[in-house]
């Protein structure tokens, strides 16, 4: 038994399950991301070569918002997930050789089916999670969609053994109705509520 490296909860890889299926989504969520940045290195209101006034004299304005391009672009990206893909290949399958050529969405596809031996096998797993949340982090930065923060809950009230309280905590992305333990795998419903709330230990309010 191992912990999470995200989350220190006990596991039998280096990811637990829910940090596993994160993983996973925002890999394939990254191509149709990027691809929307893509569209607001364009400013929405001025077209191509459009002249402005300034000081000395008119110009045409730049086609490109450069503070977009400087912070966050397909090709960084493709060459982050392309670095991820080539090293996880050179660990698993030592005598393929390279990769094929870098692409973004072929490359988010790969690891996302990949993920069962990565979590298993690879050691780099935590730094692999933890780099593909930050690209997740600025492209939705860039096109104004922020991931949901999970809420805190409170503690789990399960019994785990004689007389021994769980006490992991417990949250929720909003909209959720179904709690689960990460730990011990509990669930409470909304029936559970006010007995959840009932048992909470004094010092986690």
């Amino acid at each position: 038994m191992s912990t999470c490296e995200l989350c220190g909860n006990a596991t039998s890889g280096y990811l637990c399950t829910p940090h596993r299926e994160k993983l996973a989504k925002r890999l394939l969520e990254l191509p149709a991301l990027y691809r929307e940045v893509g569209e607001c290195l364009v400013p929405r209101r001025s077209g191509w070569g459009e002249i402005i006034a300034t000081k000395a004299a008119a110009g045409p304005r730049s086609p490109i918002n450069e503070d977009v391009l400087d912070k966050v672009t397909w090709v960084s990206a493709t060459e982050v997930i392309h670095s991820w893909r080539a090293d996880v290949r050179r660990l698993r399958w030592p005598h393929r050789g390279a990769p094929p050529p870098a692409r973004l969405d072929a490359d988010c596809r790969w690891l996302a089916q990949e993920l069962d031996w990565i979590v298993a096998q690879y050691p780099a797993t935590g730094d692999l999670a933890r780099e593909v949340a930050e690209l997740n982090g600025q492209a939705r930065s860039i096109v104004g969609d922020p991931e949901p923060r999970p809420q805190r809950i409170g503690a789990c009230v399960a019994l785990v053994g004689e007389g021994v309280v769980c006490g992991a905590v417990i949250s929720r992305l909003p909209g959720e109705t179904r709690l689960i333990c990460r730990w011990c795998g509990t669930v409470y419903g909304p029936e559970d509520y006010l007995m959840l709330h009932h048992f909470q230990p004094a010092d986690s309010t």
